[in-house]
C-alpha cells in the first residue's frame, strides 16, 4: 500500500533530547491548528493520494472503462483512510528510529507535537474504519486485500529493513496491493489482470526504492537499516538490480493490451516510458554518481502516474 518516502525534509540543527516515548515537549499540548496539521502530516497526504489514485484506475480498468461513479467513490475513500492509518501507524512504530535520522526528526512524534499513543490510536482508527467501509460498501475481498497490505507494511516490511536487504523486496508487495484492492473492488475476484496490474506496480517501486536507499544510505545507516547491501560501497549491486528490474519492468507493462485491457496507445506510451526508464538506470549504473541516481529515482517517481493516465486514457470496454 504505502510506498517510498520523498527524500525531502527540514532537518533540525540537532536531534530531539530526552525520551523519545515522552519528552518534555510532548506534555503541553500546541494550538488546536498545529495539532490538526500534525495528524495530517502523520497521514503522509502525498503518498496516501498516489495510493488512492492507482486503486482507481486499477478499478477502471478491472471495469473495462464502465465504472459506476458510486462504487469508484467507495473504494477511493476507503483505499485512502486505510492508507492514511497504514502510515501514521508505521511513524509511531518507527518513532525511535526518525528521531535519529536527519530527514525524519520532523515528524509529528519525534517532534514532540504529538504523542506516541495519539499516533497508535489514530493510525488504527483510520485503518479500521477504511477497511470497514469498503467491506460495507464494495465487497469483502477488497477489504481483506487493504488489511493485509496494511499489516505488511507494518509488521513484516517495517521489521526487516533493519534485520535484511529483502526488506526491499518486501516492502514492494503492499506498494502494489492497491493495483489488486482496486481490481477486486470492480470484479469481486483477484484474476489475470489483476495480477499483471500488481506485477507492474510492484517491478516500479524497485529501480525507485532502491534509487532512494543509494540517495539516503548514510542516513539509513544512522538508522540501522539495512535497504542497501553493506558489502557494496560503490553501489554495483543495486546498479545490477536497478537495471534487472527495469529490464522485467518493461514486457510486463506491455500485458495490459496483450490481454485485451488496454489499446495501442498504452502500449506505445508504456513501451516509451519503459526503455527512458531504463536509459537512465544504464546510466545510473556505470558509477552510481547522486546526480544521475536522483534522476532515476524523478523519472520513476513520474512513471507510474504517466502510465496510469495511459491506462485511464486507453482502456478498452468489455466485448
Amino acid at each position: 500500500m504505502p510506498l517510498a518516502d520523498s527524500p525531502t525534509g527540514n532537518p533540525l540543527p540537532h536531534p530531539p533530547s530526552g525520551d523519545v516515548d515522552d519528552p518534555p515537549a510532548r506534555r503541553a499540548a500546541g494550538p488546536r491548528s498545529s495539532r490538526i496539521r500534525a495528524y495530517y502530516e502523520l497521514t503522509k497526504p502525498g503518498i496516501a493520494l498516489f495510493v488512492m489514485m492507482t486503486a482507481g484506475v486499477a478499478y477502471f480498468v478491472g471495469a473495462r472503462g464502465e465504472a459506476q461513479l458510486l462504487p469508484v467513490i467507495h473504494t477511493l475513500v476507503g483505499t485512502l483512510l486505510a492508507t492514511a492509518g497504514a502510515l501514521a501507524l508505521n511513524q509511531y512504530l518507527e518513532r525511535e528510529v526518525d528521531a535519529r535520522m536527519v530527514r525524519t526528526r520532523q515528524r509529528p512524534v519525534p517532534s514532540g507535537r504529538l504523542r506516541p499513543a495519539e499516533a497508535l490510536l489514530f493510525g488504527s482508527t483510520l485503518i479500521l474504519g477504511g477497511c470497514g467501509y469498503l467491506w460495507l460498501t464494495v465487497g469483502g475481498l477488497p477489504a481483506a486485500l487493504t488489511l493485509f497490505s496494511a499489516f505488511a507494511y507494518n509488521f513484516i516490511y517495517t521489521p526487516l529493513k533493519p534485520r535484511s536487504y529483502m526488506a526491499t523486496l518486501a516492502g514492494a508487495i503492499p506498494g502494489a496491493m492497491p493495483a489488486l484492492i482496486g481490481w477486486s473492488a470492480a470484479t469481486g475476484t483477484v484474476s489475470l489482470g489483476g495480477l499483471v496490474l500488481f506485477a507492474i506496480a510492484f517491478l516500479w517501486q524497485l529501480p525507485h526504492v532502491l534509487a532512494l536507499a543509494w540517495l539516503l544510505r548514510e542516513d539509513y545507516t544512522r538508522a540501522g537499516f539495512l535497504l542497501t547491501p553493506p558489502a557494496d560501497p560503490a553501489g554495483r549491486v543495486i546498479a545490477r538490480q536497478m537495471n534487472l528490474y527495469t529490464v522485467t519492468l518493461i514486457p510486463v507493462s506491455l500485458l495490459p493490451t496483450l490481454l485485451q485491457l488496454t489499446g495501442y496507445i498504452y502500449f506505445f506510451g508504456a513501451l516509451i516510458l519503459g526503455s527512458v526508464l531504463l536509459v537512465w538506470t544504464m546510466k545510473a549504473g556505470r558509477d552510481m554518481n547522486r546526480d544521475a541516481v536522483r534522476r532515476v529515482f524523478l523519472g520513476s517517481l513520474a512513471y507510474q502516474p504517466l502510465l496510469l493516465a495511459l491506462m485511464l486514457v486507453n482502456t478498452l470496454p468489455a466485448g
